[in-house]
């Protein structure tokens, strides 16, 4: 699937809102088509200095954000380096000052706890000022409150809040959200999705799935 039209802003005359996809140029980041975040402090080409954090190359871990997500002013992802070991004796981080410290360079990685990737899933709303961890992964349809910390895993289409995120309820029942799971409309073809948004936004599932199937 495609982005259309322009490639960085969804609307012309806002230049608060970007394709996330077009101004990411980490190879350890991963957007999916669609996806936009929206900063009216900043300048959001800036995403990746500005909102993911403490993600050193050293590490190797990832930021992977499905398609159709809409990430809100000043949301943060933290990545592994901001942990400060535990398993020593101190948090002080002596690995990274190896030069004071007469430590190999090697065992600058020993200095903090690495807890991996950071996983988000299609159509995710992530509210303002959020903060994201690192091994966190959030399922498709979840929905993040503003300014929740967000430090275990978030099941698909769950709406969570408060430091530390808790889940809130679920946005549908269980039948729907298996519905909704298979039927991963977020994948399909710029062209069917079109033709088939009246039904999406109306919140018709039964009519789309048999629409869906038909084309």
């Amino acid at each position: 699937m495609q982005i259309p039209a322009n490639p960085i802003y969804p609307r012309s005359g806002d230049r608060e809102t970007v394709y996330l996809k077009a101004v990411v140029t980490d190879p350890h980041i991963s957007v999916g088509d669609y996806t936009i975040y929206n900063d009216f402090v900043r300048d959001p080409r800036e995403f990746e200095r500005s909102n993911v954090l403490y993600h050193y190359p050293i590490n190797g871990d990832r930021l992977v954000i499905g398609a159709f997500c809409s990430i809100a002013c000043g949301a943060k992802f933290l990545f592994t380096s901001a942990n400060h070991t535990l398993k020593s004796l101190s948090t002080y981080p002596f690995p990274i000052f190896y030069e004071a410290w007469d430590t190999p360079v090697s065992e600058i990685t020993e200095a903090w706890d690495n807890r991996g990737d950071i996983v988000i899933g299609s159509d995710v709303w992530i509210g303002y000022e959020a903060v994201i961890l690192s091994g966190v992964r959030i399922g498709d349809g979840a929905i993040v409150a503003a300014r929740a910390v967000v430090t275990k895993d978030v099941e698909p289409y769950t709406i969570v809040g408060g430091v530390p995120a808790k889940p809130i309820r679920k946005r549908f029942d269980p039948e729907t959200i298996r519905r909704l799971e298979q039927l991963r409309w977020w994948d399909w073809p710029r062209e069917k999705l079109r033709r088939l948004l009246p039904l999406l936004r109306r919140g018709d599932l039964a009519a789309l799935e048999r629409a869906a199937e038909e084309m």
